[in-house]
């Protein structure tokens, strides 16, 4: 059943006016009066719901119940990523979602070949929100994991003072096998940009508790390290 992400309270047996995005999904999917789709809003539930009227710019739905379902995963998930060029970030997030990552922390780090500050950083990170909804759509997802605003990777780690969860990072030097980690309560995944972290950076996380971490003989690249990593970690301690 399709399925829509609406930034509003829905409550069942109630009529709902669609918002201009959700409208132009409807016409590219072709659907009409009386056909199903699914709403969510990211409170954990989702709401079916029957469209009533479909008009080149409008459309309003009937909403018919409230199915509270959770799809996320046992083991939270957290992956600060150092920004990657090109569509490699997007691709990260899409799949990290689909994989049950909760929260993404995009890092300026030292090789980084993006560099965004001011507005271009705040629209980026907008737009790599709504490619999280639209991955939650696509995924069933109930809960719209979060896009942290982009911090250098000194100031995240910083950040962690207070924070529990197991600290991994990623390293083609790392001396850590995922397959001798104690089970984790929750764990943040620390990977690098094209060109990986720097020593220098890698000192710093080595020095705020982080365990270097070593996927194999072969070199990633890295939207194929993070994600191999989430899903490892998946399979080993969550829902696989």
């Amino acid at each position: 059943m399709p399925r829509f992400f609406v930034d509003t309270p829905l409550h069942p047996h109630t009529a709902l006016t669609l918002p201009d995005a959700v409208v132009r999904h409807l016409h590219v999917r072709r659907l009409t009066e009386s056909d199903s789709l699914t709403l969510f809003n990211g409170d954990g539930a989702e709401y079916p719901a029957i469209l009533r009227h479909v008009g080149r710019r409008t459309a309003e739905v009937d909403i018919t119940a409230q199915s509270v379902i959770s799809r996320e995963s046992p083991l939270p998930l957290f992956l600060a990523q150092g920004m990657s060029s090109g569509d490699r970030m997007e691709f990260t997030l899409q799949k990290g979602v689909e994989m049950g990552v909760s929260v993404f922390q995009p890092l300026a780090t030292h090789r980084a070949v993006v560099k965004l500050s001011g507005d271009r950083a705040d629209k980026r990170v907008t737009r790599w929100q709504e490619i999280v909804q639209s991955a939650c759509e696509q995924c069933g997802r109930n809960v719209l994991p979060v896009v942290r605003p982009i911090l250098s990777l000194s100031a995240w780690l910083d950040s962690l003072a207070d924070d529990t969860a197991a600290r991994l990072m990623l390293s083609p030097t790392g001396e850590g096998r995922l397959a001798a980690l104690p089970p984790p309560a929750a764990a943040w995944l620390l990977a690098g940009p094209e060109g990986g972290l720097t020593d220098d950076e890698e000192t710093a996380a080595l020095q705020r508790g982080f365990v270097p971490l070593k996927l194999g003989p072969r070199i990633l690249r890295t939207e194929t390290a993070a994600l191999a990593a989430v899903a490892a970690l998946q399979a080993r301690f969550g829902d696989y």
